[in-house]
């Protein structure tokens, strides 16, 4: 197959990338959402993400040499998070870059959090295939240069549902029961609705996410606010 030629905006992206791809077709591919059609960029997101986990893990385990694994394993997934993806594609430019069909272009999609991360993910995974492991190493290395990896980071980074199973833990209560209470969308973009209850407080708070894992944080999250607001 031949060479595809690269338009200004994925030249002027390879720039801020710092790789220029040998196979251009990587990162349209990478750009491309499963909405657009086929072939997507969903096998370029799963390869991208554990070539991510890996880098960001060596990353942590060089930068906090004095830190157990549970810390470790906390601060890994405050910056692997949708969020933390979502700013780094923000800043790189991939907002207006991602092919989408026309349905998910009028519904928003090209801002949509969950697209842009994805999307990031697969540019990680397209120049692991374009120019092997220690070439994605360093981008990641670059994307996440400007955060300062200290140990003061392991407490910021307890996701939602970690805070408040502590919180319960401390108390001696039962876990906080998570019910996925309704979805929407269509298969390949659903909203998870999720519910947390907390037995011994006879209380509940939802949550909306793009899957159930982020609904369940996002119940977590509402749960830890209404104690704030409700001291015990």
């Amino acid at each position: 197959m031949s060479q595809e030629p690269v338009d200004t905006n994925q030249q002027a992206l390879q720039a801020r990338l710092q790789h220029v791809f040998s196979d251009a077709r990587l990162l349209a591919l990478a750009l491309t959402h499963c909405s657009f059609g086929t072939p997507h960029n969903e096998r370029l997101e799963f390869l991208g993400d554990s070539v991510l986990n890996l880098a960001v893990s060596g990353m942590l385990y060089r930068a906090l040499n004095d830190q157990p694994e549970g810390d470790l394993s906390r601060v890994r997934a405050n910056l692997v998070k949708q969020d933390t993806l979502h700013k780094l594609a923000l800043e790189l430019g991939l907002a207006g870059m991602v092919r989408l069909g026309e349905g998910e272009m009028r519904s928003g999609g090209q801002h949509r959090p969950s697209i842009l991360a994805d999307a990031l993910e697969a540019v990680i995974g397209a120049v692991y295939l374009d120019a092997g492991y220690y070439k994605a190493q360093a981008l990641v290395q670059r994307l996440f240069e400007k955060l300062d990896l200290s140990p003061t980071m392991t407490a910021a980074a307890k996701d939602p549902k970690t805070e408040l199973q502590e919180w319960l833990q401390a108390r001696r209560w039962q876990l906080p029961v998570y019910r996925v209470v309704g979805t929407t969308g269509a298969a390949h973009q659903q909203t998870f609705d999720v519910e947390c209850e907390v037995t011994e407080l006879k209380q509940s708070q939802r949550g909306i996410g793009s899957s159930r894992r982020s609904g369940e944080q996002a119940a977590a999250l509402a749960m830890l606010q209404w104690l704030k607001e409700h001291p015990q």
